[in-house]
């Protein structure tokens, strides 16, 4: 027998689970829906800061703000109806997380120096959960086929599960921060790691 053995995946190209759509990073300044979206907040050559969430721009004196709250605060707003402090800043200095549109092109490996620029906020392509050197309390995304389920915290790091699967421990991000403020522990979901994704 001298002809090379079949692929069995050759006819099942999706056999592999697909990545989630990538986080697009947009001036705030643009016509995007704010309130309840995470927020960047910076300036050009500076630098940036993340796990911030939005509310609804605010004009004084001609200059547009947009009220910027810490995401555990956010949370604690939503959840148990409080009022939380929310500094004002100004718009050009706020930069909005979207879910992008699905990309075909190859998702960059995460070896190897990656540079960019400063002139906006960058984000890093969906990288899996297996590639990565840390998942706890990580942002991540569930694949269920090509249905995204997002708003999720690793809870562990990867383990074996009880049927064998390489595991990790997802909460939704609510319950997440509601552990830090209450001590409340977290309803968690075992999940295989090939079906998750750091966001």
């Amino acid at each position: 027998m001298t002809e090379p053995f079949p692929d069995p995946f050759a006819d099942r190209p999706d056999w592999a689970p697909q990545p989630p759509r990538p986080i697009e990073i947009v001036p705030a300044a643009g016509r995007v829906e704010l309130r309840g979206h995470r927020v960047l907040v910076g300036l050009p050559g500076l630098g940036w800061r993340g796990d911030l969430r939005a509310d609804e721009r605010v004009v004084q004196n001609s200059r547009t703000y947009v009220p910027v709250i810490p995401e555990h605060d956010w949370y604690r707003a939503e959840s148990e109806q409080v009022e939380v402090f929310a500094p004002l800043v100004p718009v050009e200095r706020v930069w909005v997380e979207t879910v992008g549109a699905k990309t075909t092109a190859p998702v960059p490996d995460g070896g190897g120096l990656r540079l960019v620029s400063l002139d906006a906020p960058a984000h890093r392509p969906p990288t899996p959960v297996f590639e990565a050197d840390s998942a706890v309390g990580r942002r991540v995304v569930h694949m269920v086929d090509s249905v995204e389920q997002r708003d999720l915290r690793a809870v562990t790091e990867t383990y074996s599960g009880a049927e064998g699967d390489i595991c990790v421990r997802v909460t939704p991000e609510v319950e997440w921060y509601r552990w830090a403020w209450r001590g409340q522990s977290p309803t968690t979901l075992e999940v295989p790691v090939h079906m998750l994704w750091l966001e």
